[in-house]
This record gives structure tokens, sequence and C-alpha cells, in this order.
């Protein structure tokens, strides 16, 4: 139980046990912002917002330090899977037209034509590129390499089924594409505290981006799940307000891979649930 009291704010959990802390404080504001996610998600929060005139399903914070990520590695290209209504790959290709380098990938399943269509028609179209299969399939996997020319800079956004084994099958797809100090993004882990919660489901718990990608982590040395760093802080908070707990995929330098036999376990676990295709987890 949460109550708030003036400018204090108490925990107290199962057992009778109390915490409490000053609403000024980081531990307060950890806590009111888990609330203020866990209620913005039952009222569709992220349903309200667009990027240069395309809705962009997101919570808006998740957006800037994406943002700062993109701007700290200047990718060659992004791929990103899930398209739906086109708003991430514009925001995507809006920050590549004002760094003056790079384009955009994206894969979808099912890319309704009214969708496609704008995003065609979109002044920033030149820069993206749609290709159209399951995500996770190896067919799909080949085309989107073959619009990858040797030696660029690539980073990856996984933003279509958010199923624990899909994500996994795309992580280890498209993970080799992903260049030193470039990422792997497994996004919406939120579901994994989402159990209950309406347009929820009772596995939730375990099946979920986040799980997906602390589980690729452990079993492929050359990345590491890390927090991109915030680049300008002078406040006391250290922790993104996110949709993305545990996203960030990160490729280490050469030469800090797991052992083959490691990879085979990884390559095996990351081909459950082969029907699994690119549908998005939210309703469009």
């Amino acid at each position: 139980m949460i109550t708030i009291d003036g400018n204090t704010v108490t925990l107290r959990d199962s057992g009778d046990l109390c915490r409490s802390f000053d609403i000024g404080t980081p531990e307060a504001f950890r806590i009111l912002s888990g609330l203020w996610l866990r209620s913005g998600w039952d009222n569709k929060y992220v349903y309200s917002f667009t990027w240069l005139g395309r809705p962009v399903i997101q919570l808006p914070e998740d957006m800037i330090r994406l943002q700062e990520a993109i701007w700290s590695v200047e990718p060659d290209v992004i791929v990103e899977t899930g398209v739906a209504h086109g708003g991430s790959l514009i925001f995507c290709a809006s920050l590549c037209r004002v760094m003056g380098r790079g384009r955009v990938i994206g894969v979808e399943i099912d890319l309704r034509p009214h969708n496609r269509n704008a995003i065609e028609s979109h002044a920033l179209a030149p820069l993206i590129t749609l290709v159209d299969g399951d995500s996770a399939s190896a067919e799909t996997v080949a085309k989107v390499r073959k619009k990858i020319r040797p030696r660029e800079r690539v980073m990856v956004l996984l933003d279509s089924s958010h199923a624990k084994d899909h994500v996994r099958r795309e992580l280890e797809a498209y993970a080799p594409l992903v260049a030193a100090g470039s990422y792997i993004v497994a996004m919406d882990g939120i579901m994994a505290t989402l159990a209950g919660a309406p347009r929820s489901r009772p596995d939730w718990g375990v099946n979920n981006p986040r799980q997906a990608a602390r589980e690729f982590a452990a079993a492929h040395g050359e990345f590491e799940l890390v927090e991109p760093a915030f680049p300008f802080n002078e406040g006391s908070i250290r922790e993104r307000v996110t949709y993305w707990p545990d996203a960030f995929l990160r490729r280490r330098a050469a030469g800090h891979g797991p052992p083959p036999e490691a990879r085979q376990v990884a390559r095996t676990a990351g081909k459950a649930n082969p029907r699994s295709g690119t549908r998005r987890s939210r309703a469009r």
C-alpha cells in the first residue's frame, strides 16, 4: 500500500513493514513514477501523441532517451521491427535528417494500407525503407541484410510482437548486425509488471521482452545489458521513467563473446515458437 500525506510518501508491504520517504527524494520519485506508469497504462496515455503528423505510441521520455542514444551512436542504419502507424519510423528518420546521416528500415508483417500510404507520402519517406514479413523469419532477416551495406553502423529497435520467444528470435537474428558500441533495444519490458492490468495477459510476468533481453545477455557475452548514461543531468534522478526496463543491449568490443556451446544453447532457445509474427501487442 502506498499513501501520500503532505510531503511524505509511505510504502507499506503485506507484512505491515513501513518505509517513509520525503517527496523530494529519489526513492519517493521512483515510487510515484511507478504509480504514474501504471495509471498511464490503464488510461492508454501513450495513445495520445504524434511525431510530425504520425501517431507514435510510446512514452515521450522513452523517445527522448532513445534520441540521446541515437545521437551518441550516430548509426548509418536504424532497423525497427514493428511499424504500426509509422510514428517511430518518422521520429528516427527526422533524427537522421537533422544529423545529416543515416536512414531507417521498418519491418512489419501486416502494415495496413492507410498507414503505408501515410508513411510513403511523408516528407521523410526518402529516408525510410519498408520490408514486409515476419521480423524473426530467416527470409525477412535476409531482406533486411541486403539493404545494409558493408561496414555501415547499425542500431536495432525491437517493437513488434512482445512475446518472449519472439523477441529472443529477433535478438538472435538481428544482434549480428549491431556494431561495437551500438545497441539492440528490446522495447516494452514494462509488461513484466502489468499482469492483471487492463489489456494484459496472465503470463506477462514471465512472457515479456525484459526477460528475453536478460536471457540473451546471459548467453551472449559480446552484449551487455546497460542503461545509457544521461548526457546531461543536474538533478538527483539517475533512472529512466520508462516502458522499456532492461531494454538496451550494447555490443562490447571484440573479444568478449561466450564460448561456442553457450551460443548454441542461445540459438536453440531462440527458435521456440516459430509461428510468432510481428503483430504488435497493442491494438492499432
